[in-house]
């Protein structure tokens, strides 16, 4: 898609256009407000289904499937959940009132605009960041990914002709550092909404604590951020092995790994790795890999050149690292589109870099922990393993049918993962059933998908209402 970049005139132009929207939009009643996103939700649906397929397809490099999921399913499912969750927590109210009192909560819209940053991963999380503050009555600037323009422009003006007044929400392109510089400068900045790498929001979270160390910010900005994972598959020796196998490779390899829950690392138990190992092979090795618009192929290619060039490096130092074990893959080709082939590697090293470096990319790596001398020792020891290996805890999985092993895995790895599966594969949140979000490095957990997340944006106001007069300054005690 063809865009111009914001200069810092027009950012500042864009924040100003949204404060002036504001006390408008803030004081629409929510009915009006929630019509509008649930319009939006049905022009999705139906009229503009296939055009915003088509273009995540193409800008992004979806799969029909992925594309579908995502830029139809999920994005509408946000938009109409979201008004659910939000009558959900209006509905919290003081559940009692003294006699002559009337005590009531309000859910403001937090008091300035608020930042969205979007990912290019996610057409529904494009829709998400800006949407949801936006429906509690906040006014936003949102800054897309440079890499899903088409996609999210489409659905910017798919908001406009739901009802959206044109300033609510201000779509703002443009380099990154040069919005984000304007926008953290401002003094009515109320909240940041990002999803993105680690270390870009950390660098965001540290600016604006910086911002409110210096008394720039007329209050404390709201920070709300998913980022990176390093997702885990455990499986335990009485695992159904073929689904274990199929949900690794899925998980592994849907949208060539560029989903922040994708799975990029799984320990199998010795006694069982024969078996796994063949049926993982197989199944990766049979993956069609090509252009999107071929609907055979599972794997397309990966978002851009520095992608691209990170993850060739990846597997180009892999040739020379005498830890690692090529299983399948190991391939790549820019010759026409960043292509990299799904890629599996072993590893006799717990803690092998490539068990804890962040990829986002089609690359599993496997330790194979040997349970055959003390199965119950090797479980606990390799629950203990993946906890410590990764600074990240956004999402992983567990397969057993020994219902003890579910259980000890799930608390002993209760901090490793925000969104933990039992017998399924790391990704594939769905809106309205599993809320969203990881802690450590992942993020503030704050769990799109749920009535948590919407009151990120809102500042409540209590209010108390007495209708009886107060006719006597002296406490009764006094009158002895």
């Amino acid at each position: 898609a063809s865009y111009s970049n914001a200069s810092a005139s027009d950012v500042s132009t864009a924040i100003d256009a949204a404060l002036a929207a504001k006390p408008a939009w803030e004081s629409l009643p929510f009915a009006d407000r929630a019509a509008i996103f649930l319009k939006a939700a049905d022009l999705i649906a139906g009229k503009y289904r296939y055009e915003i397929m088509a273009a995540t397809m193409l800008g992004q490099g979806k799969n029909a499937w992925q594309a579908e999921i995502d830029s139809a399913a999920e994005l509408v499912d946000f938009l109409r959940f979201n008004v659910q969750f939000a009558e959900e927590l209006y509905a919290q109210q003081p559940q009692h009132n003294s006699p002559g009192v009337w005590n009531r909560v309000e859910y403001r819209p937090l008091e300035g605009f608020v930042y969205a940053v979007t990912p290019f991963n996610f057409t529904a999380i494009a829709g998400n960041l800006p949407g949801a503050p936006a429906l509690m009555g906040n006014v936003v600037v949102w800054k897309p990914s440079d890499s899903a323009i088409a996609s999210n422009w489409l659905l910017y003006n798919i908001l406009l002709e739901a009802g959206l007044p044109k300033n609510v929400i201000q779509f703002v392109p443009g380099n990154p550092e040069e919005v984000t510089k304007v926008v953290l400068e401002h003094k009515q900045l109320a909240a940041l909404h990002y999803t993105g790498s680690t270390a870009v929001f950390r660098k965001l979270y540290g600016a604006i604590a910086t911002g409110v160390a210096e008394g720039r910010y007329q209050g404390y900005p709201r920070i709300v951020g998913e980022t990176g994972g390093k997702n885990f598959h455990l499986i335990h020796s009485s695992a159904d092995i073929e689904n274990a196998a199929i949900q690794t490779v899925r998980g592994a390899f849907e949208y060539q790994g560029q989903k922040c829950s994708a799975t990029s690392r799984a320990y199998i138990p010795k006694s069982v790795w024969p078996q796994f190992k063949e049926k993982l092979v197989k199944e990766t090795s049979a993956l069609s890999l090509g252009v999107p618009t071929d609907h055979k192929n599972f794997v397309g290619p990966v978002i851009h050149a520095g992608s691209f060039n990170k993850l060739s490096g990846v597997i180009d130092a892999a040739q020379n690292d005498s830890e690692l074990e090529l299983l399948v893959g190991g391939k790549h080709d820019n010759s026409t589109g960043y292509f990299i082939h799904p890629t599996i590697y072993a590893t006799t090293n717990p803690r092998h870099k490539l068990l804890s470096t962040e990829l986002f990319g089609p690359i599993l790596t496997v330790h194979v922990y040997d349970d055959t001398a003390s199965p119950a020792e090797a479980y606990a020891d390799v629950c203990k393993l993946i906890d410590s290996t990764s600074e990240y805890g956004l999402t992983g999985s567990v397969f057993a049918a020994d219902r003890a092993a579910v259980r000890f895995a799930e608390d002993a790895l209760r901090n490793s993962a925000g969104n933990f599966y039992i017998n399924c594969k790391s990704t594939g949140a769905v809106v309205g059933q599993q809320p969203f979000g990881g802690a450590r490095a992942s993020g503030t957990n704050d769990k799109a998908g749920g009535m948590n997340f919407m009151s990120r944006f809102v500042s409540a106001r209590s209010i108390k209402e007495e209708f009886s007069p107060t006719t006597k300054v002296e406490y009764p005690s006094n009158e002895v």
